[in-house]
């Protein structure tokens, strides 16, 4: 490689549970640089979630999270004239930013009437193991599951 890495940025930990991972969330949460909106959006998720389940809000996000990140994915690779689906270990950084990803934009497709609740809806979701989210991450695996026989073509 030509040019060097860019530096990682330092991300501040929110004001609420000062928490880092809770910032992450909401940055890829936000639309169009409105973080404050992000931000209560997710406050206002976490009360309901808290509300819902009668637990700590933010440890039951934190497990749903958990229970929505894939460990496997699959890579597209040629090899002979024939494309094949590479099952792959994910780096860290990325099983928890894909699982993020995941969660917010099928929350973004739920029924709900407001962001805060769709959010929530997803979160007690992925929590209890079930819901679009955790399909997701099912169907991930087992994609990766059905290539095993490639995987000797890691890269």
């Amino acid at each position: 490689m030509r040019k060097s890495k860019p530096k990682k940025r330092i991300i501040l930990p929110d004001p609420r549970f000062n928490d880092v991972m809770v910032t992450k969330f909401v940055n890829n949460l936000m639309l169009q640089g409105k973080k404050n909106s992000a931000f209560q959006i997710f406050y206002e998720a976490i009360d309901i979630v808290s509300e819902r389940t009668k637990e700590d809000g933010l440890e039951v996000w934190k497990k749903g999270l958990a229970n929505v990140t894939p460990n496997v994915e699959v890579r597209s690779r040629r090899i002979g004239g024939a494309t094949f689906q590479i099952p792959s270990e994910i780096r860290p950084s990325r099983k928890l930013s894909i699982g993020m990803k995941n969660m917010i934009s099928f929350a973004r497709k739920r029924h709900e009437k407001t962001m805060g609740e769709k959010l929530a809806g997803e979160i007690v979701a992925a929590y209890k193991e079930e819901g679009s989210s955790y399909k997701k991450k099912e169907d991930t695996h087992r994609m990766a599951d059905a290539n095993k026989a490639f995987s000797h073509f890691r890269f």
